[in-house]
């Protein structure tokens, strides 16, 4: 397929082909091609099948895709997501979210994070953590499974529950441990389990020995956008009393970038919001985020 690198007017006169080349191919991995047929994706974005192949390899190597977990074809990788979620730092959800995170993490000594939902996982924006020997070192950009994380776990409690049956039908759940929810059933009695207390915990259900809790960030329409959790050693959960604190900080911090968002307290008597006491005792199975080094 013949490619030219004339500009087509004298607007374009600056304009990179190369660069307009890849901006496309991107563009169209974005929106859900998963270039597993090469020649069709070359045809339709005029790019021929040779050059096609050295920019994925070249995307790949820069880690702005990656390859699907499925085995045929890409999809958005780290790297451009990191480098999208540096972006999203000027905008209101990162920016308000940074400050409140990071006073959590100083406060419980535990590290502080916020993520949100896409497809079927969710991807990581905000990382907080406090001056501790052991703290998170799981990177901006990351993705995990929603259903098997506390935070997924969290906005999917929040969701109606026909739109989380829509968004898993057909999807095999793949388990990360034991615990985690692999039919539908146990998917919903987990989210109902979520969503009473208020709070996603976890207690080694995702790494050995961490412990974590989540909460469901809302905005103005009192629908979930995000959520954020604090993560920790599970020694540093242990007891009653101090449960009933880091459940008590995490879901403060939530309420108040919600309420930054625009949600008010006033909706909190939606049954999708209700917090209870039970919120602050120990919970069960939330899988782990494997993100933990000594610093």
């Amino acid at each position: 397929m013949p490619e030219t690198d004339a500009p087509e007017s004298k607007d374009d006169l600056y304009a990179s082909p190369p660069v307009q080349r890849v901006a496309r191919l991107l563009r169209r991995i974005a929106e859900g091609d998963a270039v597993a047929n090469m020649s069709r994706t070359g045809r339709e974005l005029g790019i021929n099948r040779t050059t096609l192949l050295r920019l994925l390899h070249a995307l790949q190597s820069e880690r702005f895709i990656e390859p699907r977990s499925e085995g045929e074809g890409w999809r958005i990788g780290v790297g451009l997501i990191t480098l999208t979620a540096q972006a999203f730092f000027s905008e209101d959800l990162v920016q308000t979210a940074v400050p409140v995170l990071t006073r959590l993490a100083g406060t419980l000594t535990l590290s502080a994070h916020l993520a949100v939902l896409d497809g079927h996982e969710i991807v990581y924006l905000v990382r907080r953590v406090p001056n501790h020997a052991l703290a998170s070192n799981i990177r901006i950009g990351s993705r995990l499974p929603a259903h098997a994380t506390n935070m997924g776990r969290i906005i999917l409690a929040n969701l109606p529950r026909e739109r989380v049956d829509r968004l898993y039908a057909g999807v095999d759940l793949r388990p990360v441990t034991p615990q985690t929810p692999v039919t539908p059933l146990q998917l919903h009695t987990q989210l109902d389990t979520d969503r009473a207390l208020g709070l996603a915990w976890s207690d080694g259900n995702y790494e050995a020995g961490i412990s974590s809790v989540a909460a469901a960030i809302l905005d103005v329409s009192n629908t979930p956008v995000a959520a954020c959790n604090v993560t920790g050693q599970t020694a540093q959960f242990e007891g009653a009393e101090r449960r009933a604190q880091i459940g008590a900080a995490v879901r403060e911090a939530a309420r108040e970038i919600s309420m930054r968002l625009g949600w008010h307290d006033a909706l909190q008597t939606n049954g999708s919001t209700r917090h209870d006491s039970r919120a602050a005792d120990g919970a069960n199975s939330i899988p782990r985020e494997r993100s933990w080094t000594l610093a």
